[in-house]
């Protein structure tokens, strides 16, 4: 994972949004979000993703924004497809180029019956010996998978229902969302992102878990749309806001 697709899932575990079409078979989303650090607008996270059948297809841009472009330029882009069957996502290719402003670089994984069967990097990556062998890693999702699955709208009475896994070619971790609250026409759902292998020792030992609070407003039709996730985290306090 880039580095600055980690800050974001961070902040997860820490323009106008269109609203949500359904039919029987197909649904359509698409939203902006921005990432405040300690009161610091630090990046917009976009998304755009299509479930038709059993299939969907997702994209993502993440950039830096506000007084933190200023120091230093990083953008995201990710593309993501697989199927999908309620609520597990089984992803067959997973794309991203990033610029963390001082090179650029790709990363491809393509799946075989929901297990990593190949992972490339341009430019090559040297091995670690705490590299994670993707032939484990079935069930997993990619990270951009991750994200649309938490941040999708969902019909009420739906909200809270997350528990993933990521594997993005070098990083292990989870997210799970869970015990939802109502409070007024609002739902709060209580979450944690979890690093679990792949991770520098240093960052084991600084924190592995991160909670996070999720806030569900009406959408309309009967949906529900995520518009905050909360938390604190290694940065101070961090919030996505949707737009």
């Amino acid at each position: 994972m880039t580095e600055s697709l980690r800050i974001a899932a961070l902040v997860l575990a820490l323009g106008a949004a269109m609203p949500s079409t359904a039919s029987a078979d197909r649904v359509e989303d698409k939203a902006t979000f921005d990432v405040v650090i300690r009161g610091i607008s630090a990046a917009t996270l976009a998304f755009s993703a299509l479930e038709d059948g059993n299939r969907y297809a997702v994209s993502g841009l993440l950039k830096s924004a506000g007084i933190a472009a200023m120091f230093r330029k990083i953008s995201y882009t990710g593309t993501a497809r697989g199927a999908v069957s309620g609520t597990r996502y089984t992803p067959s290719s997973y794309v991203e180029d990033s610029d963390n402003g001082k090179k650029k670089s790709t990363s491809k994984m393509t799946y075989t019956r929901g297990v990593p069967s190949a992972v490339q990097y341009t430019p090559a990556r040297e091995g670690r010996d705490k590299d994670v062998d993707p032939a484990t890693m079935g069930g997993t999702v990619d990270t951009l998978t991750a994200l649309y699955a938490i941040l999708r709208d969902v019909d009420a009475g739906q909200e809270c229902k997350v528990n993933l896994k990521m594997y993005d070619g070098r990083y292990v971790s989870s997210i799970a969302i869970a015990k939802p609250q109502a409070k007024k026409d609002a739902v709060l759902c209580s979450g944690q992102y979890q690093r679990i292998a792949g991770f520098k020792p240093e960052e084991m030992a600084e924190r592995t878990t991160f909670p996070f609070t999720l806030t569900y407003q009406p959408a309309g039709n009967g949906r529900m749309r995520v518009t905050e996730i909360a938390m604190e985290t290694i940065y101070g306090k961090a919030a996505m806001k949707r737009r």
